[in-house]
């Protein structure tokens, strides 16, 4: 599953997955029962160590299940990181360039001035895997996904889905709406933004990804091109679950 995630998520099938705040292998396998296509560990927002991202990226491999990292800076040793321990592809935040996108894919790579190869990974199989057979599989497995969040990130959406090595991008929408100054996700200059950035991914022929925290908003969203949903987080459902049935019990 892991290895044609970057296919289903560039062809528009619809994909559904969300964040994971929680720094536990074992909330990584419970997700995983769910019936999500991926899950996304969330690196920038949440307290993840290399210890508690090594443990989940085990996981996730051993059950061969499609899982990003959000990391919290687009720098070659962040990206060398999470990949090396597994993660099918990377979330990079505030992507507002040509010259940012270019970076990132170039670092999430191999080849000159790209991503530095070893064999003994556990992404390389622990020196089980040949070279050239790890050069074409980085080649068809790993993701790129550029978040775009900030204005300059939506006027530039065009050459950054064109950039070769981007996958899909990722209208941040809490982002968007606060550079923009609003204070809530319902304004005009957010629903502007996604319908930009969903022009230039179906144009480029890239993914187009945003968070939504249910299934409402997904519905109300889903005109401007977006196929894959990073649904809320497994916070937002463990809040929401004990909320309602506390709430169910005390009505008894």
């Amino acid at each position: 599953m892991s290895n044609d995630f970057g296919s289903r998520l560039r062809s528009g099938e619809r994909l559904v997955g969300t964040f994971m705040k929680t720094p536990s292998h074992v909330a990584l396998e419970i997700l995983i029962l769910s019936g999500l296509d991926f899950v996304v560990l969330d690196a920038e927002h949440a307290p993840f160590d290399r210890t508690a991202l090594d443990a989940c990226m085990a996981v996730a491999r051993a059950r061969d299940f499609p899982t990003l990292v959000r990391i919290g800076a687009g720098t070659p040793a962040e990206i060398l990181n999470v990949l090396d321990l597994g993660a099918t592809g990377i979330v990079v935040p505030h992507v507002d360039s040509v010259g940012k996108a270019e970076a990132i894919a170039r670092a999430a790579r191999f080849g000159e001035g790209g991503r530095g190869y070893a064999g003994s990974t556990r992404w390389a199989g622990y020196t089980s895997q040949t070279m050239p057979d790890l050069l074409v599989r980085s080649a068809t497995e790993t993701v790129v996904i550029a978040q775009i969040e900030e204005p300059a990130g939506v006027e530039a959406a065009e050459a950054i889905a064109a950039t070769e090595g981007i996958d899909a991008l990722f209208a941040g929408p809490a982002d968007l709406s606060v550079a923009y100054g609003h204070t809530s996700m319902d304004n005009a200059d957010l629903d502007a933004a996604m319908a930009r950035c969903g022009a230039a991914c179906r144009d480029a022929g890239k993914g187009y990804v945003t968070w939504v925290p249910d299934a409402a908003k997904a519905d109300a969203w889903k005109k401007h091109g977006f196929s894959t949903f990073v649904v809320s987080s497994e916070h937002g459902w463990i809040l929401q679950g004990a909320r309602a049935a506390a709430s169910a019990i005390r009505d008894l």
